[in-house]
């Protein structure tokens, strides 16, 4: 038998290949921007994004209101029709307050929940797995579930991730655990897909089976992240991970840089003259010499 190229992925994607973490836009006087919302959802689909992911941890969902949730899910469904998926963060560190954001998601026109794990409380593995149950158990759309433990505090540990696996609407994960090998166990268990949670992972995961990524570089470039998948479901692999790693100086500036994703991309969204606006308290806008490095990495990232 002669080995022609990656296997094409078995199944697909419930909410597409490739998802962009989408920032809140916000006016410059820090009020919601639903028009700046509108225009950047359609620019990130006219570029490549299948999926849309808002109000999660790029989003700025913390610092967001219930009622501004709703509204953006509003507005970006409207924006984007059915041309892409459209995905509401909900989780929070109360099971009964996502419950009740799970719902007004689905009543704004969302397509599926993303709901990380309850953070600063700590729970164990068993009301862990307790908290996701119920939600999914309230709402009638898929969740994904969002396992940064660097964030929460929390792990979901794979044993869980794959008893979890078996409830009908938990269909999929966004993997920031760093725990590569955890991925490919859980991957190779269950029928979960599994998004890339971190940019530097986009091609890594895919290549062992993964659904795609849920990506916050992909709010700058989105074609560009799109044309990593495309090589690789190509069958040439090399010139998938050449353009992975093209895209890593961006990627590093953006994710690992000391300043979160919110205001890396924000900062260079507003250079580009793109909708953006001001990071919401406590975080802070980036400075110049930090935006002049962003804005380099994206010149030559993207002059081909």
């Amino acid at each position: 038998m002669t080995y022609s190229g990656p296997m094409p992925h078995s199944a697909a994607p419930p909410f597409g290949r490739a998802l962009c973490a989408m920032i809140t836009p916000f006016t410059e006087g820090g009020a919601l921007d639903l028009d700046g919302a509108q225009r950047l959802a359609a620019r990130l689909v006219d570029g490549g994004c299948d999926g849309l992911v808002l109000s999660g941890t790029t989003g700025e969902s913390p610092t967001t209101t219930d009622a501004e949730k709703a509204e953006l899910v509003r507005a970006v469904r409207e924006a984007v029709g059915e041309r892409a998926s459209v995905l509401a963060g909900v989780g929070t560190f109360d099971t009964r307050h996502t419950v009740e954001l799970a719902l007004e998601a689905e009543k704004a026109g969302a397509d599926g929940l993303l709901v990380v794990s309850p953070y600063y409380s700590r729970p164990p593995q068993e009301a862990v797995e307790a908290h996701f149950r119920q939600i999914a158990d309230s709402v009638g759309l898929p969740i994904a579930l969002y396992d940064i433990p660097g964030r929460t505090g929390t792990r979901i540990e794979p044993d869980t991730l794959i008893r979890l696996a078996e409830h009908p609407r938990i269909v999929a994960v966004k993997d920031c655990s760093y725990d590569f090998l955890a991925a490919q166990k859980v991957i190779a268990r269950t029928e979960l897909a599994y998004y890339a949670g971190c940019d530097e992972h986009n091609l890594a995961l895919y290549a062992v089976g993964g659904a795609g990524y849920v990506s916050t570089v992909a709010n700058v470039v989105p074609s560009q992240l799109r044309a990593v998948l495309d090589a690789f479901d190509a069958g040439d692999t090399a010139g998938a991970a050449r353009l992975q790693q093209q895209a890593a100086p961006l990627i590093e500036l953006m994710m690992s840089s000391g300043l979160p994703g919110t205001v890396t991309a924000k900062a260079l969204l507003h250079e580009l003259g793109l909708p953006a606006g001001p990071v919401r308290a406590p975080l802070l806008p980036a400075d110049r010499d930090a935006v002049d490095g962003l804005r380099a990495a994206y010149e030559e990232l993207t002059a081909g």
